[in-house]
């Protein structure tokens, strides 16, 4: 079965390093101006769930699962492959299928991790996609602007629903097609993955979303689909 979380199809895995930035707007010629740094950036994030359903229906009670046991053994899969589990929050992602063409609906988890190196992250993702049958995992590594493997952003924004992200994913073919969707902790925070060239359009899509753009934290990194 598809996992809905693979939204862009292995092109871009959420999302949301930084600096107290001004962002040059890719292929434009306008300036987008982002927060100061977070200084906490993890080596690494992955992005995972062990749900293997195609989820349509936003009452599902699936839905409703905190992924406490999931938490715990990913935690595990972490510690086993020599790098160190951080914070770990759940995500109500919300994701456009042009296949099924409507909105699909999916309960995961991000999971921070430290001491880890670049192959190393691959690897555990590697191992989470084979152990829970996911088609892929995401990762996203915070790296300078100015990194040769830098090619994505993780946006991260307060004040967003995900009832008001999948409103806006529906009124916006652009960013449903390109940008696929985006999740939305429990506390409200957005966090939405895209390719460094579809910066303008993230931008656009989340200020959509009634986000300030000023309290928006946008960290560069490198993103990854590990099968």
């Amino acid at each position: 079965m598809k996992n809905v979380i693979v939204r862009r199809r292995l092109r871009v895995p959420v999302l949301v390093t930084i600096s107290a930035l001004t962002l040059g707007v890719v292929g434009g010629t306008g300036t987008a101006q982002a927060s100061p740094a977070n200084r906490s950036c993890p080596a690494g994030e992955i992005f995972a769930t062990n749900n293997t359903a195609i989820i349509t229906d936003p009452a599902d009670p699936r839905l409703n699962t905190r992924l406490t046991r999931f938490d715990h053994e990913v935690r595990g899969i972490i510690r086993a492959n020599g790098a160190r589990p951080g914070a770990s929050k759940l995500l109500d992602g919300v994701f456009w299928s042009s296949d099924l063409k409507r909105a699909t609906y999916e309960r995961s988890r991000e999971f921070d991790v430290n001491r880890v190196s670049r192959d190393g992250l691959h690897h555990i993702a590697g191992v989470i996609a084979k152990q829970y049958h996911q088609e892929a995992v995401l990762t996203f590594r915070c790296l300078p602007r100015t990194s040769p493997e830098t090619d994505a952003v993780e946006i991260q924004a307060p004040g967003v629903s995900a009832t008001k992200l999948h409103d806006a994913l529906l009124a916006d073919p652009e960013a449903r097609d390109e940008l696929g969707g985006g999740s939305v902790s429990l506390d409200g925070k957005l966090t939405l993955i895209a390719p460094l060239a579809d910066l303008p359009l993230a931008q656009k899509f989340t200020q959509s979303l009634g986000v300030d753009w000023n309290t928006a934290d946008v960290r560069y990194g490198d993103e990854e689909f590990v099968s």
